[in-house]
């Protein structure tokens, strides 16, 4: 079995309680490795070029917070960068350049909800940041190494190659967004046209959609014959799809997996000029299974609305969105509401500073995600799957004001009855 060089044991969040390297408490990738580990234990240990066996840390992720591992690439190399959550822990990796671009990232290609990335690296230093896809606490592990070296996950496709060619080149002198591995998308290679060929700006208002399965049909292309924002959405969580938008040349635009559930979707907020574009579509799950591809204006108060129903934002207390209004929350209160993968809103007022408990139990039947804010809009905690079930709770330290509190169920498409509990205590005299 191979070796793994170091591990590390850190606290992503818990600064105080661990020594940072010296080296490592810089403005590294713009910022994001301030609080980074060398992944080999010291800058000079942690050359994935050189370096005999893969390197690998464990690190405790905590809230909101992510964990950040430094290494560096001496010559151009093939790497492979992985993260394995214990347990339920789910990861997603982003790895960023020494400006702090973010140049690649994964969710689930190592398979069993690891994350998996691989890539030739130019010379330079990079951060490969590890966080919990829903934001609770997570232990895991990270390993870097070469190609040879032993992985850390099964992934979810065939083993790599034994060469680097077919691999992805990211380069560290990156000026603009870089494309994700895969091939590039131009309208010479495509055989799907939305409208026919025609431009669909006429359509835009309610959208116009293609749907085959990327088996059958992988790139789709648009036109446009004046500049609008748009909304590119590809549908069929059982698919998993990916979609990555192309101008007419072939340069790289966007790219989105998992936006809402395991469905994907793309907001230019800003107006695509006139001309035509390219839709490039693949599938994580099933590249057999058919998956809708549409194309829309963008809707700043529709995308505004489905933050809300994803509970990725708090919606306004002045009447315009339904909230529950539960009052002053004075010692123990209960809900029972039936719920859907849109988020249901509860607000409630606390009169004296002290903790505050909110826990869904489902029941048995589905899997409810709970999100606190305070009133003016900030993420406050959330949480999914507490206490080794399905259930959620979420305690928090708060100050007098109100307070909003959303669940819904984590599937699409699911439904089912969840009892609230809000519990409010303060602290003793």
């Amino acid at each position: 079995m191979t070796k793994i060089t170091r591990t590390l044991i850190t606290a992503a969040g818990l600064a105080a309680t661990v020594a940072l390297p010296a080296a490592a408490q810089t403005g590294l990738c713009g910022g994001a490795g301030v609080n980074g580990q060398w992944i080999g234990g010291s800058e000079s240990a942690s050359d994935v070029s050189t370096t005999g066996d893969a390197m690998q840390q464990m690190a405790l992720v905590l809230m909101q917070n992510e964990y950040v591992a430094l290494f560096t690439v001496s010559s151009p190399t093939g790497v492979r960068m992985e993260a394995q959550g214990r347990g339920a822990g789910d990861p997603v990796i982003d790895l960023r350049n020494a400006d702090g671009m973010i140049i690649l990232s994964d969710d689930d290609s190592g398979g069993d909800g690891a994350s998996r990335a691989e890539a030739t690296l130019d010379p330079g230093t990079y951060c490969l940041s590890m966080a919990s896809y829903d934001g609770s606490p997570m232990t895991g592990f990270v390993r870097v190494g070469r190609l040879e070296h032993e992985p850390l996950t099964p992934g979810t496709a065939s083993p790599p190659p034994a060469d680097t060619s077919t691999l992805p080149t990211i380069s560290t002198n990156t000026t603009g967004p870089t494309q994700p591995p895969g091939e590039t998308c131009d309208i010479s290679r495509v055989s799907s046209y939305f409208a026919g060929g025609g431009a669909i700006d006429g359509s835009l208002d309610n959208g116009t959609s293609l749907t085959a399965s990327v088996d059958q049909i992988a790139y789709h292309a648009f036109t446009l014959a004046a500049a609008s924002p748009i909304t590119i959405t590809a549908e069929n969580s059982s698919a998993d799809p990916v979609i990555v938008l192309y101008d007419a040349a072939g340069n790289y635009l966007a790219d989105n997996d998992d936006f809402d559930g395991l469905n994907s979707r793309i907001d230019m907020t800003s107006a695509l000029q006139p001309g035509s574009y390219c839709i490039a579509v693949t599938a994580l799950s099933d590249t057999a299974l058919p998956i809708t591809v549409t194309v829309l204006g963008f809707d700043p108060m529709a995308a505004l609305i489905a933050s809300y129903e994803r509970g990725e934002a708090s919606p306004p207390l002045d009447g315009s969105y339904p909230i529950n209004m539960l009052g002053t929350l004075d010692g123990r209160m209960r809900q029972d509401i039936q719920t859907t993968d849109a988020t249901t809103w509860f607000a409630f007022d606390v009169e004296v500073g002290g903790l505050v408990l909110v826990e869904a139990i489902s029941n048995g039947v589905g899997d409810p995600i709970i999100v606190l804010y305070d009133d003016f809009g900030r993420l406050v905690t959330e949480n999914d799957d507490y206490g080794g079930t399905l259930d959620s709770l979420m305690v928090a330290r708060v100050l007098p004001g109100t307070y909003l509190a959303g669940v819904r169920q984590l599937n699409e498409g699911e439904t089912g009855l969840i009892r609230m509990l809000f519990e409010r205590y303060i602290p003793a005299k």
